[in-house]
């Protein structure tokens, strides 16, 4: 069934009238027409059971029908050192097919792109947009929020309060990934997943992270591309959504044989 992605009000009405570029692909690209069935998501959780009613010249009417709410799973925040832009988009579109809540692109040492301004502004739009639409493909009725571009250690001392802050260290020996979700599988708290870029995080900045309360971890012995790291770690977290076993070892195994984007 076609699905779309529409932002219904927290009281949703009887009807939606969809104009622009959501009107444009429902009925020049997909060719609905009235009485057509659809299934509307609003981003937060909620899909609706939906008919197209009427198609004019330069708009559409959709009635909605009653919402079914997504079930919800532990809150997991992706903060992505900026790699190179494509990969970027890469990682927000298989970290929403996954699970991924929030994807925070931050700003480290070693991050090649280096983004702000209009421009960080521009990019984060597109990336939403990216996230919007993995989201309608995979059959998710929420979309993970992209966070602005902010630096390494602002992002991480606004999360280390109220969620359980992992940082990926290809020098950390002891702990890994797996066994520092062990003790937190019982509850649902948030977590967050610190990804570095192209040649890893910097000593200092692991250091500064674990004092604001950051926890080293590694994924193994071999050293991953920033997005294999990306997609393990959230492959890593013990999800237990309906369906995640087989999404994430389908995904994994395609990443790892398939992914052609050299280092």
């Amino acid at each position: 069934m076609v699905r779309l992605f529409f932002p219904v009000p927290g009281d949703p009405p009887i009807q939606i009238r969809l104009e622009g570029a959501r009107f444009h692909h429902l009925v020049h690209v997909l060719r609905l027409r009235a009485g057509d069935e659809i299934e509307v998501f609003d981003g937060r959780g909620r899909s609706f059971a939906s008919r197209v009613t009427a198609v004019e010249r330069a708009s559409a009417e959709i009635s909605l029908g009653p919402h079914v709410d997504a079930a919800r799973g532990r809150h997991v925040t992706l903060v992505q050192s900026l790699p190179k832009a494509e990969k970027m988009e890469w990682i927000i579109q298989k970290g929403t097919e996954l699970g991924a809540s929030a994807i925070a692109p931050v700003q480290s040492l070693r991050s090649v792109v280096k983004l702000s301004g209009s421009k960080a502004e521009q990019r984060v739009q597109r990336w939403q947009t990216i996230a919007e639409e993995a989201a309608r493909q995979s059959g998710r009725s929420d979309v993970p929020e992209i966070l602005p571009v902010e630096p390494l250690e602002m992002r991480v001392r606004g999360l280390v309060s109220r969620a359980r802050c992992y940082v990926l260290d290809e020098e950390e020996k002891e702990i890994s990934l797996a066994q520092a979700f062990s003790p937190s599988m019982a509850d649902r708290s948030s977590i967050a997943l610190v990804i570095g870029p192209e040649g890893g995080f910097e000593r200092r900045e692991i250091e500064s992270l674990a004092r604001l309360g950051a926890v080293a971890v590694t994924l193994g012995e071999k050293k991953l591309r920033t997005e294999t790291a990306s997609i393990a770690a959230l492959g890593a977290r013990g999800d237990s959504s309906p369906g995640w076993p087989d999404r994430i070892m389908t995904l994994l195994r395609l990443f790892l044989d398939l992914w052609p984007i050299s280092s």
